[in-house]
């Protein structure tokens, strides 16, 4: 029997927009699921508008993916800071069917990019059978690109 349901990616951080920015740059497709309200610049401006207190402004974010049937992504602000090793991370793809130079070019330039946007990079395993690298988002979330 088929259980219908909903897969939630969510990441504790400590600075919630930083860490979605970064992924949504990085993942491509995904978004913020609304826009600023009618009547507003910004979410700054609404929130004034509605007293919604300057510590209550990122205490999460949400992206959903606009283009893809991915899982939407929570950010969530937690007060402890992150400890030790990732137990779950995520695997990008971005060479799928390359091999050799090819490969090892393609996933190079992603790693320039995802660098650029903040992240870093921590191994890299390359040999003749396979490459792919660990990289940390802005705030050590762990991730493998391959």
């Amino acid at each position: 029997m088929s259980t219908a349901f909903e897969l939630h990616i969510v990441f504790d951080c400590a600075d919630p927009d930083r860490v979605a920015r970064f992924w949504m740059a990085a993942l491509g497709g995904y978004d913020f699921p609304f826009g600023v309200p009618e009547g507003f610049a910004n979410w700054d401006e609404y929130a004034d508008a509605n007293g919604i207190p300057v510590e209550l402004r990122n205490v999460g974010r949400t992206l959903v993916d606009q283009e893809r049937d991915r899982p939407d992504i929570f950010f969530l602000k937690v007060p402890e800071a992150k400890a030790g090793k990732n137990r779950l991370h995520l695997d990008i793809k971005v060479a799928p069917g390359l091999d050799g130079d090819a490969r090892r070019t393609r996933i190079d330039a992603e790693a320039d990019r995802l660098i650029a946007l903040g992240a870093t990079v921590t191994e890299r395993f390359d040999t003749s059978e396979d490459i792919h690298l660990i990289l940390q988002d802005p705030e050590g979330n762990e991730f493998c690109l391959a």
